[in-house]
């Protein structure tokens, strides 16, 4: 599967801590886009899909969450909570999130702009893909 822990240099003294992000140093790509996801609520899902070419690093700032991840050759999960790990998530991975702590924040790189034509977003439909079955009305071709 193409998940990867990344675990990312804390920089610090008795005034706190910094962690550095920089592309391309301990984020493997250009980031082309930054976003974020907070106050979510109990037994709330988000994700639901999968990316067709979009490479992503996802950090929880704060807070912990769950992710569900699937590669088409079955699920792994991985829980974020430490703010010095990265988790690098490529092209062609289901991920559904949950569990949030109610004082999550998670913040995602990604390497390319927001497109929605690169989600897919019917895990059936993310299956025939990544196994390379392409369908046309519903039947195999």
């Amino acid at each position: 599967m193409d998940i990867q822990p990344i675990l990312l240099q804390t920089h610090g003294d008795s005034r706190g801590m910094l962690v550095a992000l920089e592309q391309e140093r301990n984020v493997p790509f250009p980031i082309r886009r930054v976003y974020y996801l907070f106050a979510t609520t109990a037994h709330v899902h988000r994700g639901m899909h999968a990316h067709r070419r979009l490479n992503q690093m996802a950090i929880a700032v704060r807070g912990r969450v769950t992710f569900l991840l699937d590669d088409g050759t079955g699920p792994a999960e991985v829980t974020l909570e430490d703010p010095t790990q990265g988790l690098l998530l490529g092209s062609m991975v289901w991920r559904d999130l949950y569990d949030f702590s109610d004082d999550c924040v998670l913040m995602v790189l990604a390497d390319q702009p927001y497109d929605p034509a690169d989600y897919i977003t019917d895990y059936d439909e993310f299956l025939d893909e990544v196994r390379g079955e392409a369908r046309l009305g519903g039947t195999a071709w």
